[in-house]
Protein backbone atom coordinates (compact mmCIF):
# COMPACT_ATOMS: atom_id res chain seq x y z
CA UNK A 1 0.00 0.00 0.00
CA UNK A 2 2.82 2.40 0.88
CA UNK A 3 4.55 1.70 -2.43
CA UNK A 4 1.31 2.30 -4.28
CA UNK A 5 0.76 5.64 -2.57
CA UNK A 6 4.33 6.63 -3.42
CA UNK A 7 3.64 5.71 -7.06
CA UNK A 8 0.45 7.81 -7.05
CA UNK A 9 2.44 10.75 -5.72
CA UNK A 10 5.06 10.36 -8.43
CA UNK A 11 2.36 9.99 -11.10
CA UNK A 12 0.72 13.24 -10.06
CA UNK A 13 4.03 15.06 -10.14
CA UNK A 14 4.89 13.68 -13.56
CA UNK A 15 1.51 14.77 -14.87
CA UNK A 16 2.13 18.27 -13.50
CA UNK A 17 5.55 18.43 -15.14
CA UNK A 18 4.10 17.16 -18.40
CA UNK A 19 1.35 19.79 -18.44
CA UNK A 20 3.86 22.55 -17.72
CA UNK A 21 6.18 21.30 -20.47
CA UNK A 22 3.35 21.20 -23.01
CA UNK A 23 2.16 24.68 -21.97
CA UNK A 24 5.66 26.14 -22.39
CA UNK A 25 5.63 24.93 -26.01
CA UNK A 26 1.97 25.43 -26.98
CA UNK A 27 1.25 28.83 -25.42
CA UNK A 28 4.01 30.76 -27.28
CA UNK A 29 2.97 29.17 -30.57
CA UNK A 30 -0.72 29.95 -30.00
CA UNK A 31 0.02 33.56 -29.08
CA UNK A 32 2.82 34.57 -31.46
CA UNK A 33 2.40 32.45 -34.57
CA UNK A 34 -1.28 31.60 -34.88
CA UNK A 35 -3.30 34.47 -36.49
CA UNK A 36 -5.45 36.50 -34.09
CA UNK A 37 -8.63 35.65 -36.02
CA UNK A 38 -8.06 31.91 -35.58
CA UNK A 39 -9.99 29.86 -33.02
CA UNK A 40 -6.68 28.48 -31.74
CA UNK A 41 -5.13 31.90 -31.12
CA UNK A 42 -4.33 32.70 -27.49
CA UNK A 43 -4.58 36.36 -26.51
CA UNK A 44 -1.81 38.14 -24.63
CA UNK A 45 -4.27 38.74 -21.79
CA UNK A 46 -4.76 34.99 -21.44
CA UNK A 47 -1.00 34.41 -21.54
CA UNK A 48 -0.58 36.89 -18.68
CA UNK A 49 -3.41 35.25 -16.75
CA UNK A 50 -1.82 31.82 -17.15
CA UNK A 51 1.51 33.27 -16.04
CA UNK A 52 -0.15 34.55 -12.86
CA UNK A 53 -1.56 31.10 -12.19
CA UNK A 54 1.92 29.59 -12.50
CA UNK A 55 3.26 32.09 -9.96
CA UNK A 56 0.43 31.22 -7.58
CA UNK A 57 1.22 27.52 -8.05
CA UNK A 58 4.81 28.16 -6.94
CA UNK A 59 3.50 30.03 -3.91
CA UNK A 60 1.14 27.16 -3.07
CA UNK A 61 3.99 24.62 -3.21
CA UNK A 62 6.00 26.88 -0.91
CA UNK A 63 3.20 26.87 1.67
CA UNK A 64 2.65 23.13 1.29
CA UNK A 65 6.25 22.55 2.32
CA UNK A 66 5.65 24.08 5.74
CA UNK A 67 1.98 23.26 6.26
CA UNK A 68 1.57 19.92 4.54
CA UNK A 69 4.93 18.41 5.47
CA UNK A 70 5.93 20.27 8.63
CA UNK A 71 2.53 20.99 10.14
CA UNK A 72 3.08 24.76 10.43
CA UNK A 73 -0.07 26.62 9.40
CA UNK A 74 1.53 29.84 8.18
CA UNK A 75 -0.80 32.80 7.82
CA UNK A 76 2.04 35.05 6.75
CA UNK A 77 3.30 33.65 3.46
CA UNK A 78 1.60 36.49 1.60
CA UNK A 79 4.22 38.77 3.19
CA UNK A 80 7.12 36.81 1.69
CA UNK A 81 5.40 36.84 -1.69
CA UNK A 82 4.91 40.62 -1.44
CA UNK A 83 8.51 41.27 -0.35
CA UNK A 84 9.83 39.38 -3.35
CA UNK A 85 7.45 41.38 -5.51
CA UNK A 86 8.62 44.68 -4.06
CA UNK A 87 12.27 43.76 -4.66
CA UNK A 88 11.50 43.12 -8.33
CA UNK A 89 9.29 46.24 -8.47
CA UNK A 90 12.15 48.39 -7.20
CA UNK A 91 14.37 47.11 -10.01
CA UNK A 92 11.66 47.80 -12.58
CA UNK A 93 11.16 51.32 -11.21
CA UNK A 94 14.88 52.06 -11.52
CA UNK A 95 14.74 50.94 -15.16
CA UNK A 96 12.21 53.69 -15.99
CA UNK A 97 14.93 56.34 -15.66
CA UNK A 98 14.03 59.71 -17.22
CA UNK A 99 10.98 58.25 -19.01
CA UNK A 100 8.80 58.95 -15.97
CA UNK A 101 6.24 61.75 -15.75
CA UNK A 102 8.75 64.09 -14.08
CA UNK A 103 11.73 63.05 -16.20
CA UNK A 104 14.02 62.42 -13.21
CA UNK A 105 16.64 59.84 -14.10
CA UNK A 106 17.41 58.92 -10.46
CA UNK A 107 14.18 59.25 -8.49
CA UNK A 108 10.92 57.39 -9.20
CA UNK A 109 7.93 59.64 -9.90
CA UNK A 110 6.33 59.16 -6.49
CA UNK A 111 9.53 60.34 -4.76
CA UNK A 112 9.66 63.46 -6.94
CA UNK A 113 5.98 64.14 -6.17
CA UNK A 114 6.70 63.84 -2.42
CA UNK A 115 9.72 66.20 -2.74
CA UNK A 116 12.38 63.62 -1.95
CA UNK A 117 15.80 65.04 -2.78
CA UNK A 118 17.84 61.86 -3.06
CA UNK A 119 17.40 58.15 -3.46
CA UNK A 120 17.13 56.31 -0.09
CA UNK A 121 20.05 54.02 0.75
CA UNK A 122 17.84 50.91 0.64
CA UNK A 123 17.15 51.60 -3.05
CA UNK A 124 20.85 51.52 -3.90
CA UNK A 125 21.84 48.65 -6.15
CA UNK A 126 18.38 48.02 -7.55
CA UNK A 127 19.45 49.33 -10.93
CA UNK A 128 21.18 45.95 -11.30
CA UNK A 129 19.08 42.91 -12.24
CA UNK A 130 21.52 40.52 -10.55
CA UNK A 131 21.36 42.51 -7.30
CA UNK A 132 17.56 42.60 -7.46
CA UNK A 133 17.32 38.82 -7.95
CA UNK A 134 19.66 38.33 -5.01
CA UNK A 135 17.44 40.53 -2.83
CA UNK A 136 14.31 38.71 -4.03
CA UNK A 137 15.61 35.63 -2.21
CA UNK A 138 17.59 37.32 0.57
CA UNK A 139 14.94 39.63 2.03
CA UNK A 140 12.16 37.03 2.52
CA UNK A 141 14.79 34.49 3.60
CA UNK A 142 16.26 36.72 6.32
CA UNK A 143 12.82 37.71 7.61
CA UNK A 144 11.76 34.05 7.78
CA UNK A 145 15.04 33.04 9.43
CA UNK A 146 14.82 35.68 12.15
CA UNK A 147 11.10 35.38 12.77
CA UNK A 148 11.17 31.59 12.59
CA UNK A 149 14.06 31.31 15.03
CA UNK A 150 12.27 33.53 17.55
CA UNK A 151 8.81 32.03 17.01
CA UNK A 152 9.67 28.34 16.93
CA UNK A 153 11.88 28.56 20.00
CA UNK A 154 8.90 30.08 21.79
CA UNK A 155 6.57 27.57 20.09
CA UNK A 156 4.29 30.21 18.58
CA UNK A 157 3.06 30.32 14.98
CA UNK A 158 -0.29 30.78 13.24
CA UNK A 159 -1.88 34.08 14.21
CA UNK A 160 1.50 35.64 15.05
CA UNK A 161 2.54 35.29 11.44
CA UNK A 162 -0.66 37.06 10.46
CA UNK A 163 0.18 39.90 12.84
CA UNK A 164 3.62 40.23 11.20
CA UNK A 165 1.92 40.49 7.81
CA UNK A 166 -0.48 43.15 9.08
CA UNK A 167 2.41 45.18 10.51
CA UNK A 168 4.30 45.08 7.20
CA UNK A 169 1.19 46.15 5.30
CA UNK A 170 0.67 49.17 7.57
CA UNK A 171 4.34 50.12 7.24
CA UNK A 172 4.34 49.93 3.44
CA UNK A 173 1.20 52.07 3.28
CA UNK A 174 3.15 55.01 4.75
CA UNK A 175 4.54 57.41 2.13
CA UNK A 176 7.62 58.16 4.21
CA UNK A 177 8.73 54.54 3.95
CA UNK A 178 9.71 55.18 0.33
CA UNK A 179 7.79 52.34 -1.34
CA UNK A 180 5.06 54.29 -3.08
CA UNK A 181 2.53 54.36 -0.24
CA UNK A 182 -0.93 53.00 -0.94
CA UNK A 183 -0.36 53.28 -4.71
CA UNK A 184 2.65 51.01 -4.57
CA UNK A 185 5.04 50.64 -7.51
CA UNK A 186 3.71 50.66 -11.06
CA UNK A 187 4.08 52.12 -14.57
CA UNK A 188 6.94 49.74 -15.36
CA UNK A 189 8.47 50.09 -18.82
CA UNK A 190 10.84 47.22 -19.48
CA UNK A 191 12.87 44.37 -18.01
CA UNK A 192 16.43 43.66 -19.16
CA UNK A 193 15.82 46.11 -22.01
CA UNK A 194 12.69 44.30 -23.28
CA UNK A 195 9.39 46.19 -23.29
CA UNK A 196 6.85 44.80 -20.85
CA UNK A 197 4.10 45.74 -23.29
CA UNK A 198 5.51 43.44 -25.96
CA UNK A 199 3.70 40.16 -26.65
CA UNK A 200 7.06 38.41 -26.93
CA UNK A 201 8.11 39.64 -23.48
CA UNK A 202 4.85 38.41 -21.97
CA UNK A 203 5.40 35.01 -23.54
CA UNK A 204 8.97 34.84 -22.23
CA UNK A 205 7.77 35.74 -18.72
CA UNK A 206 5.20 32.97 -18.97
CA UNK A 207 7.86 30.47 -20.05
CA UNK A 208 10.19 31.54 -17.24
CA UNK A 209 7.33 31.13 -14.76
CA UNK A 210 6.68 27.64 -16.10
CA UNK A 211 10.34 26.65 -15.78
CA UNK A 212 10.39 28.14 -12.27
CA UNK A 213 7.34 26.07 -11.31
CA UNK A 214 8.95 22.89 -12.61
CA UNK A 215 12.19 23.68 -10.77
CA UNK A 216 10.30 24.48 -7.58
CA UNK A 217 8.44 21.19 -7.72
CA UNK A 218 11.62 19.18 -8.32
CA UNK A 219 13.43 20.97 -5.48
CA UNK A 220 10.51 20.57 -3.07
CA UNK A 221 10.11 16.92 -4.07
CA UNK A 222 13.81 16.33 -3.42
CA UNK A 223 13.54 17.96 0.00
CA UNK A 224 10.47 16.04 1.20
CA UNK A 225 11.87 12.67 0.07
CA UNK A 226 15.30 13.28 1.63
CA UNK A 227 16.31 12.43 5.17
CA UNK A 228 15.53 16.02 6.11
CA UNK A 229 12.03 15.64 4.71
CA UNK A 230 11.43 12.45 6.67
CA UNK A 231 12.51 14.16 9.88
CA UNK A 232 10.25 17.13 9.14
CA UNK A 233 7.31 14.78 8.57
CA UNK A 234 8.10 13.13 11.89
CA UNK A 235 7.97 16.54 13.58
CA UNK A 236 4.56 17.11 12.03
CA UNK A 237 3.19 13.78 13.24
CA UNK A 238 4.89 13.51 16.63
CA UNK A 239 6.81 16.64 17.59
CA UNK A 240 7.15 15.82 21.29
CA UNK A 241 8.45 12.33 20.54
CA UNK A 242 10.95 13.70 18.02
CA UNK A 243 12.13 16.23 20.56
CA UNK A 244 12.44 13.51 23.20
CA UNK A 245 14.73 11.32 21.06
CA UNK A 246 17.11 14.23 20.51
CA UNK A 247 16.15 16.14 17.36
CA UNK A 248 16.56 19.91 17.51
CA UNK A 249 13.03 20.60 16.37
CA UNK A 250 13.46 24.36 16.04
CA UNK A 251 16.37 24.04 13.63
CA UNK A 252 14.47 21.78 11.26
CA UNK A 253 11.43 24.08 11.34
CA UNK A 254 13.52 27.20 10.72
CA UNK A 255 15.31 25.54 7.78
CA UNK A 256 12.15 24.46 5.98
CA UNK A 257 10.38 27.74 6.82
CA UNK A 258 13.24 29.79 5.37
CA UNK A 259 13.36 27.74 2.18
CA UNK A 260 9.60 28.13 1.80
CA UNK A 261 9.86 31.90 2.24
CA UNK A 262 12.55 32.14 -0.46
CA UNK A 263 10.33 30.22 -2.89
CA UNK A 264 7.42 32.53 -2.05
CA UNK A 265 9.62 35.56 -2.74
CA UNK A 266 10.61 34.15 -6.14
CA UNK A 267 6.93 33.66 -6.96
CA UNK A 268 6.27 37.31 -6.09
CA UNK A 269 9.17 38.48 -8.25
CA UNK A 270 7.79 36.60 -11.27
CA UNK A 271 4.29 37.88 -10.59
CA UNK A 272 5.04 41.62 -10.57
CA UNK A 273 6.32 42.18 -14.15
CA UNK A 274 3.36 40.22 -15.47
CA UNK A 275 0.64 42.14 -13.62
CA UNK A 276 2.45 45.49 -13.78
CA UNK A 277 1.97 46.59 -10.18
CA UNK A 278 2.84 45.79 -6.57
CA UNK A 279 1.17 47.56 -3.65
CA UNK A 280 0.68 47.05 0.11
CA UNK A 281 -2.58 45.23 -0.55
CA UNK A 282 -0.48 42.13 -1.28
CA UNK A 283 0.40 42.01 2.44
CA UNK A 284 -3.25 41.59 3.44
CA UNK A 285 -3.83 38.65 5.81
CA UNK A 286 -6.75 37.72 3.55
CA UNK A 287 -4.26 36.86 0.80
CA UNK A 288 -2.47 34.43 3.11
CA UNK A 289 -5.81 32.90 4.10
CA UNK A 290 -6.71 32.44 0.42
CA UNK A 291 -3.37 30.71 -0.04
CA UNK A 292 -4.30 28.22 2.68
CA UNK A 293 -7.56 27.55 0.81
CA UNK A 294 -5.64 26.82 -2.42
CA UNK A 295 -3.53 24.18 -0.70
CA UNK A 296 -6.50 22.67 1.15
CA UNK A 297 -8.55 22.44 -2.05
CA UNK A 298 -5.75 20.79 -4.02
CA UNK A 299 -4.56 18.50 -1.25
CA UNK A 300 -2.05 19.01 1.54
CA UNK A 301 1.27 17.17 1.54
CA UNK A 302 1.19 16.39 -2.18
CA UNK A 303 2.99 19.38 -3.76
CA UNK A 304 1.34 18.81 -7.14
CA UNK A 305 -2.03 18.96 -5.39
CA UNK A 306 -1.16 22.37 -3.94
CA UNK A 307 -0.26 23.63 -7.42
CA UNK A 308 -3.51 22.22 -8.81
CA UNK A 309 -5.51 23.91 -6.05
CA UNK A 310 -3.90 27.27 -6.79
CA UNK A 311 -4.85 27.07 -10.46
CA UNK A 312 -8.39 25.78 -9.85
CA UNK A 313 -9.29 28.33 -7.16
CA UNK A 314 -7.79 31.27 -9.06
CA UNK A 315 -9.52 30.26 -12.27
CA UNK A 316 -12.79 30.17 -10.31
CA UNK A 317 -11.93 33.56 -8.83
CA UNK A 318 -11.27 35.05 -12.27
CA UNK A 319 -14.56 33.68 -13.59
CA UNK A 320 -16.75 34.56 -10.63
CA UNK A 321 -15.32 38.03 -9.99
CA UNK A 322 -16.12 38.90 -13.61
CA UNK A 323 -19.60 37.36 -13.67
CA UNK A 324 -20.75 37.68 -10.04
CA UNK A 325 -18.31 39.93 -8.15
CA UNK A 326 -20.49 40.27 -5.06
CA UNK A 327 -20.50 36.57 -4.22
CA UNK A 328 -16.86 35.63 -4.72
CA UNK A 329 -15.89 35.74 -1.04
CA UNK A 330 -18.99 33.75 -0.10
CA UNK A 331 -18.09 31.19 -2.75
CA UNK A 332 -14.53 30.99 -1.42
CA UNK A 333 -15.78 30.44 2.12
CA UNK A 334 -18.25 27.80 0.96
CA UNK A 335 -15.50 26.05 -0.99
CA UNK A 336 -13.27 25.89 2.07
CA UNK A 337 -16.09 24.50 4.21
CA UNK A 338 -16.95 21.94 1.53
CA UNK A 339 -13.35 20.76 1.28
CA UNK A 340 -12.97 20.59 5.06
CA UNK A 341 -16.16 18.55 5.53
CA UNK A 342 -16.36 16.43 2.38
CA UNK A 343 -12.85 16.40 0.91
CA UNK A 344 -10.32 16.59 3.76
CA UNK A 345 -7.60 15.37 1.37
CA UNK A 346 -8.59 17.83 -1.36
CA UNK A 347 -9.06 17.18 -5.04
CA UNK A 348 -6.08 14.83 -5.05
CA UNK A 349 -7.87 12.72 -2.44
CA UNK A 350 -10.57 11.92 -5.00
CA UNK A 351 -7.94 10.40 -7.29
CA UNK A 352 -6.32 8.39 -4.53
CA UNK A 353 -9.69 6.96 -3.44
CA UNK A 354 -11.00 6.24 -6.94
CA UNK A 355 -13.22 3.08 -6.96
CA UNK A 356 -10.93 0.98 -9.15
CA UNK A 357 -8.08 1.61 -6.74
CA UNK A 358 -9.73 0.71 -3.43
CA UNK A 359 -9.49 -3.02 -3.80
CA UNK A 360 -5.70 -2.82 -4.01
CA UNK A 361 -5.19 -0.75 -0.81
Amino acid sequence: MMLKRFADHETGGLILMGIVAVAIVVVPVANLWIPSDSFFHLSTYTVTLLGKYLCFAILAIALDLVWGYCGILSLGHGAFFALGGYAMGMYLMRQIGDRGVYGNAELPDFMVFLNWEELPWYWWGFDSFVFAIFMVALIPGILALVFGWLAFRSRVTGVYLSIMTQALMLAFFRNEMGFGGNNGLTDFKDILGASLQSDATRVVLFMVSGLALATTYVLARFVVTSRLGRVVAALRDAEDRSRFIGYRVERFKVWIFTLSAVLAGIAGALYVPQVGIINPGEFQPLNSIELVVWVAVGGRATLYGAALGAVVVNYAKTTLTAALPDIWLFALGALFVLVTVALPKGIVGLWKTRPWNRSDD
